[in-house]
């Protein structure tokens, strides 16, 4: 009794269902000291192998989440670990060549195939809390102390009815969790989608870091293993990682599209404006030399002028990066003036939008890059009402980080050095790779892999604000690239 209860405080700490499974049958068999085993999960209306286990043979099987490739066993009394499982009841078998009623015709093909002998059995149902039907342990040959086949004890039967009903509901217990960490991933990957979603420009954006970053922690871990060091992203890191990298654009909800959606530096009103108040000054000059205030060539003058002057604005709205060039063509025409109906001076484009098309790089201006920005506070605040297990408690703390630099320019804490987590610093290099590379941006053109790389070793080597190891590793890597499977899947 005391070995039962020291393996239910085993099997009750385990949460990997494929660790879990190994140990049942090895805690059954250790008690029952047999030869072999098999444990079955029940699927619907068949049993499924999961592990198989034969000890003289020394075959082991299923504990790597492989499960045997072995046909199920349908529900039906005519096999042993069905009707166990039917009945509810443990069966106690001496010998399977002489057992009538139950059909043994797949442990006496394995005798045949391997020259192994199964003698004795005993099968025994595991059912839930509720008497739900989970799965079936049976076990085969065990062994007297000199190690001769012999029959199960009688009295083993209730002690492994003791571990089956334990058992089965820690399996159940560590599916429900794995149902409610599938359901709480489910949800966040739905609530990432909702804001690529949301604008156009944005679309996949999360997805795509997602799967370079799993990539390269898998990297990161087979070259530390292969350094013989141990491996730095644990499965329950790792995993935790990729939560804050679906999550760390979730401010982005709240975010105006507007400014989300800015493709240009003049608003759609500002164009039309300008658009307007040009055509005006052609109407005004034709007015002019109608009436004798202005000559033809003046005319000529004034209207190639002004439609240059529409085509230069338009450029301008629309550059990634105004040039020297630019802005100085900016101040001229920001110096022309026309008289308008009222013999007021007016000017050819206003100071709103002279501030707007004077933005050196990007199309946000200073009011509109704060609202960009906030949304990384926004991220913190919504993820702050998510109350986060202790295996994703910095989910919250390294997604709303991401735009945090090595050299303190940052945003929103102006963290710098060693305050800022190597997780942090990984999803800061994939969101700078994937925002330079995207070609769903409405500001800029993705530009090549190559180029954007030259840019993040820059930003690593020669201006200190990203991590140069882990950058070098993430050029390295060529994480970006999918994988010949990968291609293959839509």
């Amino acid at each position: 009794m005391k070995k039962v209860l020291e393996m239910g405080v085993l099997l009750s700490a385990e949460r990997d269902m494929d660790r879990l499974l190994d140990q049942i049958l090895s805690c059954a068999m250790d008690l029952a000291r047999c030869d072999g085993g098999t444990l079955y999960l029940l699927d619907g209306d068949v049993l499924r192998f999961k592990i198989m286990r034969t000890d003289s043979l020394g075959t082991r099987s299923g504990r790597d989440g492989r499960a045997p490739d072995l046909p199920p066993v349908r529900l039906s009394r005519e096999n042993v670990c069905a009707l166990a499982l039917l009945e509810d009841r443990t069966i106690s078998i001496q010998d399977v060549y002489h057992a009538p009623g139950c059909d043994f015709s797949g442990p006496i093909a394995y005798d045949a195939l391997t020259g192994y002998h199964t003698q004795s059995m005993l099968v025994v149902p595991m059912r839930g809390r509720r008497g739900e039907r989970v799965g079936v342990l049976q076990l085969i040959n065990a062994l007297d102390s000199q190690g001769n086949i012999c029959a199960f004890q009688e009295e083993m039967a209730l002690v492994l009815e003791s571990l089956a009903s334990q058992a089965a509901v820690t399996i159940q217990n560590v599916r429900y969790i794995r149902e409610i960490r599938e359901l709480f991933a489910s949800f966040v990957r739905v609530m990432s989608a909702a804001v690529d979603e949301r604008s156009p420009y944005n679309a996949n954006h999360s997805r795509r870091m997602a799967a370079y970053g799993g990539r390269f922690l898998d990297l990161l871990n087979a070259q530390a293993l292969a350094e013989g060091r141990e491996a730095p992203f644990s499965p329950q890191r790792r995993e935790e990682l990729l939560m804050s990298i679906w999550l760390h654009d979730i401010g982005k909800l709240t975010t105006p599209l507007e400014v989300m959606d800015k493709a240009e530096r003049l608003s759609p009103m500002q164009k039309a404006a300008i658009r307007q108040r040009l055509e005006v000054i052609r109407l005004c000059g034709r007015i002019d030399c109608l009436e004798g205030r202005l000559s033809p060539a003046e005319l000529d003058a004034l209207e190639r002028d002004t439609r240059e002057a529409e085509a230069s604005i338009s450029r301008m709205s629309t550059a990634g990066y105004l040039s020297d060039g630019q802005l100085a063509e900016l101040e001229r025409l920001r110096a022309r003036t026309y008289l308008d109906g009222g013999g007021r001076e007016q000017p050819w484009i206003t100071a709103g939008e002279y501030a707007m098309l004077s933005i050196r790089k990007g199309t946000l201006s200073s009011e509109e890059r704060r609202i960009m920005e906030d949304h990384v506070v926004v991220t913190d605040k919504l993820l702050s009402r998510i109350s986060f297990s202790d295996e994703l408690s910095h989910v919250r703390s390294w997604a709303a980080a991401h735009h945090e630099l090595l050299d303190g320019s940052g945003y929103p804490a102006h963290l710098s050095g060693d305050a800022i987590p190597q997780e942090v610093r990984i999803i800061t290099i994939l969101d700078i790779f994937d925002a330079l590379v995207a070609e769903d941006r409405p500001y800029k053109p993705g530009m090549p892999v190559e180029r954007a790389l030259a840019i993040l070793r820059d930003m690593a080597e020669r201006e200190g604000r990203l991590d140069p190891a882990l950058t070098a590793r993430f050029i390295e890597s060529r994480c970006w690239e999918r994988t010949p499977e990968e291609r293959q899947t839509p």
